[in-house]
């Protein structure tokens, strides 16, 4: 069984001080009675991460991601950040992938295989983001595209490796435009991905891989998503810069 996951994707939003309070809100309202197996990430900027990082650690059920790592140990990469530094601040887990790297800074498969790699080299579980252009799913490419961003970026990996990913499938059109993909246009490729991961790795593989909708998740379509049977929680953007648009997504979960 999947675990249940709410992960706010903060993006460049937020200064140090609106981070604080968000973190501290939400670190505040969940104890294990009201979790239950359910988790919840966040992925602050760079600048916030070491201060948010105590704020989260007072709660089990809260993790500290990262938005982003270069593939290397270290070296003249000015303005890039290491997976030894993001463990140094108390990050558990990294985004990789996300549409934006792919589209605005041309990041591909075989780049993205690397970081998954060197993630996993320093312990870091990663969430790694697929997802198709509004141009891709009209020529009827929706489940090719995604089956080859996963295949490619992640199909290396032995199955023990697997344990430590998280998968997120973010159509490019949703995210940010307020349009989201309908439960079942979103289950479609989520019971696509699921069946792969079975293919490829074994069907009890694939029933513990968290599989995440990201796209335009609000507190008004949360319920709906997550209860289609191979979504297993939200990589959430916009509303999880509001603490109770958040909390309300969470509550959602399964």
């Amino acid at each position: 069984m999947a675990t249940q996951i709410a992960a706010g994707n903060w993006k460049m939003n937020l200064d140090l001080g609106q981070g604080r309070e968000l973190a501290q809100t939400l670190a505040s309202r969940f104890i294990a009675e009201t979790t239950g197996s359910k988790e919840v990430i966040i992925a602050p900027s760079f600048p916030l991460l070491a201060t948010i990082s105590p704020i989260v650690a007072t709660n089990p059920h809260i993790h500290l991601a990262a938005q982003n790592m270069h593939q290397a140990d270290k070296g003249a990469f000015t303005g890039e950040v290491s997976a030894e530094m993001l463990k140094s601040v108390g990050c558990t887990h990294v985004i990789l992938g996300h549409s934006e790297r792919r589209q605005i800074f041309g990041e591909d498969n075989a780049l993205l295989a690397e970081k998954v790699d060197q993630a996993l080299k320093y312990g870091l579980k990663v969430i790694y983001c697929i997802g198709e252009t509004l141009e891709q799913r009209e020529a009827g490419e929706t489940l090719a595209v995604n089956a080859s961003q996963l295949s490619e970026g992640t199909f290396h990996l032995s199955a023990d490796q697997y344990k430590e990913l998280i998968v997120a499938y973010e159509p490019v059109w949703a995210i940010g435009t307020g349009k989201t993909a309908s439960p079942e246009q979103a289950q479609e490729v989520h019971a696509a991905i699921r069946k792969q991961l079975a293919d490829k790795y074994g069907q009890a593989t694939a029933d513990q891989t968290s599989i995440l909708y990201g796209g335009s998740v609000k507190p008004g379509n949360a319920s709906e998503l997550f209860s289609q049977a191979d979504i297993d929680g939200g990589l959430v953007g916009g509303a999880s810069l509001k603490a109770e648009d958040f909390i309300s997504i969470i509550q959602a979960l399964g």
